[in-house]
Order: structure tokens, then sequence, then C-alpha cells
């Protein structure tokens, strides 16, 4: 693997700045104003970060690739940590307005509208923490990220996260998945309580069923719908709602 460039050449913009928060400042031409930017103490050049207004949102990370001129950014809530939101760009005035966005409470939408380069993960903010709400919300970002992936069974994928959603008893448990396999639980990240089988998307167009998360041991079919029924005749009876994974 190459050595990366020196961040002070490839970032010689904001090396003149000193850090990568005061080079935001700059950029935004007054966009970030009094809000607050730090910069990472071990890489100045290449990680700031961004508070947001809002308790349910953690702040904003901002990074800096290493082998090309490019930002990351990805915006988490705090009480599982999941994104909800992230993106790339190369123009660093678009950070500095999604951040100045982030900071300031807007919508998720509103952040993108500000932003276009801003990628939503399909999560809405759920700031009272009702695990229903989260639990919809987790089941919102698998449909999206099914329609998002690029592999070459991203279909067979997605029809299995479709299938089980319109399945009641498991669009009423918490989504998940662990090595490609749509995994369940009672309760939220960041605790989860697993229950039931595994349901796996295979690259042959099948789509297995196991007690284990690698394992297709309970049975193989040729549509989501049958697997996805097989999976509803082995959970427990008796689930109440999910809970927080406290």
């Amino acid at each position: 693997m190459p050595t990366p460039p020196d961040p002070a050449v490839l970032y010689s913009d904001v090396a003149a700045c000193g850090s990568l928060a005061t080079a935001l400042r700059a950029e935004a031409e007054g966009c970030l104003g009094a809000v607050p930017v730090t910069s990472s103490d071990s890489a100045p050049l290449l990680h700031a970060a961004v508070a947001s207004t809002l308790p349910h949102r953690e702040p904003l990370q901002i990074s800096a690739w290493s082998h090309e001129r490019r930002w990351a950014i990805w915006g988490a809530e705090p009480f599982q940590s999941m994104l909800l939101i992230d993106g790339r760009t190369d123009d660093l005035a678009e950070v500095a307005r999604a951040a100045r966005a982030w900071h300031d409470g807007a919508a998720l939408n509103d952040i993108r509208r500000a932003a276009p380069f801003v990628h939503l993960t399909g999560r809405f903010e759920v700031p009272d923490l009702d695990p229903a709400r989260l639990t919809e919300s987790e089941w919102q970002s698998m449909h999206q990220e099914a329609r998002e992936l690029e592999y070459v069974w991203h279909e067979t994928y997605q029809a299995l996260i479709e299938a089980a959603y319109a399945e009641p008893a498991l669009r009423a448990l918490y989504p998940f998945t662990s090595h490609r396999a749509l995994r369940f639980s009672t309760t939220t990240r960041p605790r989860l309580t697993v229950v039931g089988p595994c349901l796996a998307a295979n690259s042959d167009g099948t789509y297995g069923v196991g007690r284990g998360i690698v394992d297709q041991d309970l049975d193989l079919f040729t549509t989501a719908h049958e697997a996805v029924a097989l999976a509803v005749r082995q959970l427990p009876l008796g689930l109440g709602p999910v809970a927080l994974g406290e």
C-alpha cells in the first residue's frame, strides 16, 4: 500500500490555517459564526468536530482523507450511536454549510438541502427514545440500505427486507444485520437481546434460515416469503413490545 502524502502538502491551505477547524471557519465566510468547532489534538489538519444545539445529536465528525483531497462527515444520535447522516465531498465550504445546519438543529432533510452532498441514512430522530419509533427508524434505514446496495444480489437482499417487514410479527421486532444475515431483537441498541432465527439472502438467489450467524441449517428456499414464514414459526411465543436496550 503506497505511503499517504504528507497532510501539510495535500491540505496546504488547511496547514496554512493551522487546523481543520480554523480552515473551516475561513472557508465558510462567516457561515459558522460563533459555532464551536474543535480540532483533534493528535491530527489537527485531518479531524474536526462541530457540536449541535440539540441534545439528541452527537457532534458532527469531519475527517480528511489521507490519500486524496476529500472530506467525509458523519453525524449520529447519542443513545445508540447510529448514523443519521454521512457524506463525502471535495468542497470544504459545503462541509461548513452542513456543519452549521447540524449545529443549528435543522431537520435532516434541510441539512441535505443546505449541502447536497449529505447522505441521509434513512433513520429519523427519536428524541424521546420511544422503542417502537427507534425500531421503525431502523427498519426504514434497512429499506434504504437495501435499495442502495451495489453488489450483485442486492435485489435478493431487498426482497428479504421487504418480506420481513411485511410480516407483523417480525416488523414488531428490532432488526439488525450480522455477517450479512438479518436478525431480530426484543430490545434496541446498545444492548440487543437476540430472538428467533437468522435470515440470509444468498448470491445464488436463494434464502436461508438458520439458528446461527453463518448456518442455514433450518431450511433453504427460493422465495423470501417462504423463508420469512419459517422464521415467524420459529419465534418464541409471548413476545412483548420492544424495550430500550439499556
